[in-house]
């Protein structure tokens, strides 16, 4: 029987002995006891069937959070790095806002954001730099005719030397009683007329005002552009003045080519302390010398020489021409020598804000003896 079922026949019984005889009464107390009896065996065997779904019910419901929690765990462990990056954030954050923390209280309230990682992305406008106010410019020539020959000063525009020429007869050993040798000189006198070499940069005073290094680099730049220029110019001269070599490539080299130049002038008493040559034949000697008299050809500190002349790179020169001379016989003239000027004022500069820098010389090349420097090409044949 169910439990309500007993309570319900427990219940009729009990109401039975109120209205019952002595006998019957010891009898319904009887039946009582034995339904009060099942009915507490049934209570128990129901609280323990109840007892044993809850128990496998609760089974059930672990076994599926148990699996749940193997695949939360697996996730986590993915997330593990970016957890502890941003508790230590949040520690940070507590540890750093702890005073306005503990001021919490109802209707004070206090925000703390937690953000990730910055980047260079999170910054607007440019970034703080270093500069370098020296300008990366174009290399200058490595050496200016300039630099090779003799320098004069004059007074005007004209400079005039004076050439020894062949001229008549010689001195020589006297016969006794008779006249001696008589020896005449002729003289040429040539004039040089110095011109001017120049040229002008114009720049804003605001571009001289905001960029610094302005002032100081266009001197320089300047001055590179008006020996580039110069050089050309005296280059000219020297090919149209100088001695034209004789000597040839065939069944030669660059260097035996040299070392006869310097042999010639030599014999003609000329003393040869420089040849100049293009920056390619300068390596090309170098790299065939020990072809050539090893012990006429020297390369010590990186300087090439030649029978004991230095060989300097001249990029004025064209490839497979030199000189070979000495260069003590030619002087470069100046009437005005190499001067740098500023000037607001120039023009319309005033007006318009405007800086000229001026670069100039009054100058000339004099080769004052040709035959002291030969001009020669090494595709000669």
């Amino acid at each position: 029987m169910e439990v309500k079922d007993l309570n319900e026949a427990l219940d009729g019984i009990k109401a039975q002995v109120a209205t019952s005889t002595a006998e019957n009464k010891t009898a319904l107390e009887g039946q009582i006891k034995a339904l009060e009896t099942k009915l507490s065996e049934a209570v128990e065997q129901g609280v323990k069937t109840a007892t044993e779904a809850l128990q496998a019910e609760i089974k059930a419901v672990q076994d599926h959070a148990d699996k749940i929690d193997v695949k939360m765990q697996a996730k986590a462990k993915d997330q593990e790095v970016k957890k502890v990056g941003k508790l230590d954030q949040l520690k940070g954050l507590i540890k750093d806002n702890s005073e306005v923390i503990t001021s919490v209280s109802k209707g004070n309230a206090v925000q703390v954001k937690v953000v990730a990682d910055m980047t260079t992305a999170n910054l607007t406008g440019d970034e703080p730099r270093d500069y370098n106010f020296d300008i990366v410019a174009f290399p200058s020539q490595k050496v200016n005719v300039a630099d090779l020959v003799g320098s004069v000063n004059i007074g005007n525009g004209t400079y005039t030397y004076t050439v020894e020429g062949v001229g008549e007869g010689a001195v020589g050993a006297q016969t006794e009683g008779s006249t001696k040798n008589q020896r005449d000189y002729d003289f040429t006198t040539v004039d040089v007329t110095t011109d001017f070499i120049a040229g002008f940069a114009r720049y804003s005073r605001k571009m001289r005002n905001n960029l610094s290094y302005i002032t100081s680099a266009i001197p320089g730049l300047l001055r590179r552009d008006y020996f580039k220029a110069e050089n050309a110019a005296f280059n000219t001269v020297l090919a149209a003045q100088a001695t034209a070599s004789t000597e040839i490539i065939t069944g030669s080299t660059k260097t035996k080519m040299l070392m006869n130049e310097i042999a010639k002038l030599e014999d003609a008493d000329y003393d040869t302390n420089g040849i100049a040559l293009r920056p390619s034949d300068w390596m090309d000697m170098l790299k065939t010398a020990k072809q050539d008299l090893e012990s006429a050809v020297t390369y010590e500190g990186g300087i090439l020489r030649v029978a004991g002349v230095q060989v300097l790179k001249a990029t004025w020169l064209a490839a497979n021409k030199y000189f070979v001379g000495d260069w003590s016989r030619i002087n470069k003239v100046n009437t005005e020598g190499l001067s740098l000027e500023f000037s607001d004022s120039e023009g319309t500069n005033f007006v318009k804000n405007m800086i000229t820098a001026r670069i100039e010389s009054q100058t000339a090349l004099a080769v004052e003896q040709p035959l002291a420097i030969v001009y020669g090409d090494f595709t000669a044949v």
